[in-house]
């Protein structure tokens, strides 16, 4: 047992380091880096296909999924570049496989890199990967109690999406029970109510993190 532990905490800890590294990599060319985490279904490409015509010129996409590149698809077809990483069972991306995607992957002319976590709310929440925040994404349809059951994917992150938000009339959820939960977990979370369908709310959650950028720089 305690050479599990020490091997876990060993294999953590070059973690970090590729994290640190990768970090280092993006200031040094201006690169502002969000990672989206979110269960599957919840809206995070949706999220990112709706914002595209906003972001169109400065910015990029790595998409991390178990399988395909239909999201990678997506995104390109929104006007995007974006890059695919297939984790082939693994439940989260990590620092490793993002390194190598950017060895990959020109970066040249971007300034706002977004990297779209697999579709877990536990996992992903675990791992840095070089970014400078997480975004937690959570669609209404997933119910009120999301916050309160994955606390940590809150606590870890800066600013919670709410997607869906156009879908409200026809299903039970408690936003504000959503909102008010989330925010006992972590009272600085930024809270964004959106609906990529009806265009909704995607200006401020935008005008959020190019403010965070700016102030990174």
């Amino acid at each position: 047992m305690g050479r599990r532990i020490a091997l876990e905490k060993k294999v953590q800890a070059h973690g970090r380091e590729i994290s640190d590294e990768l970090r280092r990599f993006f200031r040094e060319r201006g690169i502002y880096v969000v990672n989206l985490i979110g269960s599957p279904g919840g809206g995070k490409t949706r999220l990112l296909e709706a914002l595209a015509p906003r972001l169109r010129g400065h910015t990029a996409v790595i998409e991390g999924d178990l399988q395909t590149d239909r999201d990678k698809q997506r995104i390109e077809r929104a006007g995007l570049r974006a890059y695919q990483i297939n984790t082939q069972g693994a439940c989260h991306l990590d620092a490793a496989m993002v390194r190598r995607a950017v060895d990959e992957f020109s970066l040249d002319g971007i300034r706002l890199l977004f990297i779209e976590n697999v579709g877990n709310l536990v996992c992903p929440a675990g791992f840095e990967i070089g970014e400078d925040v997480k975004v937690a994404v959570v669609s209404i349809t997933e119910g009120e109690d999301k916050p309160a059951k994955y606390p940590k994917a809150l606590f870890v992150s800066a600013a919670m999406v709410l997607t869906k938000m156009d879908l409200l009339p026809y299903v039970e959820c408690d936003v504000e029970r959503m909102k008010r939960e989330a925010l006992e977990i972590k009272p600085s979370l930024r809270v964004f109510e959106t609906s990529a369908t009806a265009d909704r709310g995607l200006d401020p959650f935008l005008d959020w993190i190019e403010a965070s950028a700016a102030q990174r720089r």
